[in-house]
């Protein structure tokens, strides 16, 4: 605990779900008060599959009870703790169901969860009930409540401000409108992925989630389909 703070940690926000950002709540839990929007605590407790809808899926196994939030909120929590209004906010199914923005007053710092990422195209966890056109609400919908100067903590990634935000989010919004044309097309997501309809944002394309994949991202998310590779494994 000392490497993460030189005083008693008394609460753990969780962002989201996933491993990598509650995978230190057993050890938290002895000491701290871990705090999540309800769907978090949810599906800790059961175990189930994080994925696009399509190729990219991964097994997530059920948390032990120690590692489980024990005070949970459906849109909104504030804690009071050194002077600083801590505010987790929970807008929409972005990157997941159950993702909370945590805002800190007097250090004007924002904390995005995955909602916000900079190594480029986003994980959308569809499988976990989040959704692009969600990642979208959440993200415009925080900007309006922080003020201009506001410092964004990534997901992942380096210290950014609104702009690198809104850079993001016209991305977000760019990529889907071409696949709901392709869609509005009747165009296949394979022929999709043949003609290249994400090639404007090729510089989003990252060792996570190439541009193939994130069309696929799209695809799922859109029309609430799930892949063959998906459906073969369950």
């Amino acid at each position: 605990m000392k490497s993460v703070a030189d005083k008693p940690v008394r609460f753990v926000l969780n962002t989201h779900y996933h491993g990598d950002h509650t995978g230190g709540n057993a050890q938290f839990s002895t000491t701290s008060t871990i705090i999540a929007q309800e769907n978090v605590r949810r599906r800790l407790q059961q175990d189930g599959f994080a994925g696009t809808g399509g190729a990219m899926k991964r097994e997530m196994k059920a948390s032990p009870k120690e590692a489980l939030p024990i005070i949970t909120f459906e849109e909104g929590l504030t804690v009071h703790l050194n002077d600083e209004d801590i505010r987790a906010m929970h807008y929409a199914s972005g990157h997941t169901d159950g993702d909370s923005m945590i805002y800190f007053s007097k250090s004007n710092a924002l904390h995005m969860g995955d909602d916000f990422v900079t190594y480029g195209f986003p994980f959308v966890d569809v499988l976990s009930g989040g959704s692009v056109e969600g990642m979208i609400i959440s993200d415009e919908s925080v900007m309006k409540d922080v003020p201009d100067d506001v410092k964004i903590i990534p997901g992942h990634g380096a210290l950014s401000s609104k702009k690198e935000v809104r850079d993001f989010v016209e991305m977000l919004k760019g990529t889907t409108a071409a696949v709901k044309k392709a869609l509005g097309e009747n165009k296949t997501l394979e022929r999709m992925k043949q003609e290249k309809i994400l090639d404007a944002w090729q510089k989003y394309s990252g060792d996570f989630i190439k541009t193939d994949d994130f069309i696929e991202t799209l695809y799922y998310s859109l029309t609430g389909k799930k892949g063959a590779h998906f459906l073969k494994h369950n």
